[in-house]
């Protein structure tokens, strides 16, 4: 479901994806990978939890445990994507990439124009579904880990071989990446306190 509506929920397995804006390939221009980890680092000091990821050049797919917290999904996500969308374009202006600000700057809507917003770094709304059954998140980790492997991507021929996903860690056991906590670990967890 495409998350325009708010979401009541403070806990709980979900998979999210955000796209950039106009999914123009930000993460690899910028090689702005590193600031979707910190935002992992971010979401893992408040307690919640990365189960699998994989960071495209232009949208990120994750499946996120999200222990019982104050602040809803809903401004979670939207609080990481503002918080990324200002370090790409810090990037962005470091390399001055003049032309790539100003295609940014054209995607924002008088609306938000009149609250000052210069760019706009990532589709507003963001893909949220919440995992009920042990079958869909297994579903979901697959189609996670074979994002760059399919003949869209075609970026790698084997799943583990794409550094900016938890594949390997799942499919050989060891990272080069970022280490999330397996999906099996969670069942020891209660998300709910």
């Amino acid at each position: 479901m495409s998350v325009r509506r708010k979401l009541y929920e403070h806990n709980g397995l979900y998979f999210i994806t955000f796209t950039c804006a106009r999914w123009l390939p930000l993460f690899k221009i910028t090689n702005g990978y590193n600031i979707v980890y910190k935002w992992f680092n971010y979401l893992k000091s408040n307690g919640h939890y990365v189960i699998a990821y994989c960071i495209m050049p232009n949208h990120v797919h994750c499946l996120l445990a999200f222990k019982d917290s104050t602040k809803t999904i809903n401004t979670i996500i939207g609080n990481g994507k503002r918080f990324m969308a200002y370090d790409i374009v810090k990037k962005l202006k470091k390399e001055n990439n003049i032309h790539l600000l100003n295609k940014l700057s054209s995607f924002v809507n008088n609306i938000d124009k009149k609250r000052n917003k210069i760019h706009e770094v990532f589709e507003p709304s963001f893909d949220c579904k919440e995992c009920r059954s042990e079958k869909f998140v297994w579903q979901k980790i697959n189609y996670i880990h074979n994002n760059p492997v399919v003949e869209k991507s075609n970026l790698v021929s084997n799943a583990e071989e794409y550094i900016h996903s938890s594949a390997k860690q799942y499919l050989v056991g060891t990272t080069d990446g970022y280490e999330v906590l397996h999906y099996k670990d969670l069942e020891f967890i209660d998300l709910c306190k």
